[in-house]
């Protein structure tokens, strides 16, 4: 039998979530900050977790085409489901709304989020960045 060990209990949490982001504070009802932290560094060490921002970790998975760990779900979608937990709301940003709308044939690149207000969080992963477009 498996020790209750608060990495054991984080990883069950992890494996559990249909969500693939996480932020610090989803498991500080399980320890304090400073063991949280810990067992976060420990995990993105042994790439379970990828580290994107300030407190921001994802979920991985095995690439198939080589033995590298890449993110569980794309970059964007990902980011997104980072934000929405930071209660930061997404919205399409005007260039989605366009190509959907037929007005524009350029496809979004996915690296721009529309959000109702300013963000100062850099949400990165393999040298991109996700940047913020300002909706009213």
């Amino acid at each position: 039998m498996k020790r209750k060990t608060l990495k054991n209990r984080m990883l069950l949490r992890i494996k559990k979530s249909n969500k693939t982001a996480f932020i610090s504070s989803d498991f500080f009802d399980l320890s304090d900050k400073d063991q949280v932290g810990r067992v976060l560094r420990s995990l993105v060490k042994e790439k379970t977790l990828i580290k994107l921002g300030r407190g921001i970790f994802a979920k991985t998975k095995q690439s198939l085409l080589g033995d590298k760990k890449i993110l569980a779900k794309d970059f964007p979608t990902v980011a997104r489901e980072a934000l929405e937990k930071l209660k930061i709301r997404t919205f399409p940003t005007k260039a989605e709304l366009d190509y959907n709308s037929g007005l524009s044939t350029q496809i979004p690149t996915g690296l721009m989020v529309a959000v109702n207000k300013r963000v100062a969080r850099t949400i990165t992963y393999n040298g991109r960045s996700i940047k913020y477009e300002q909706t009213a």
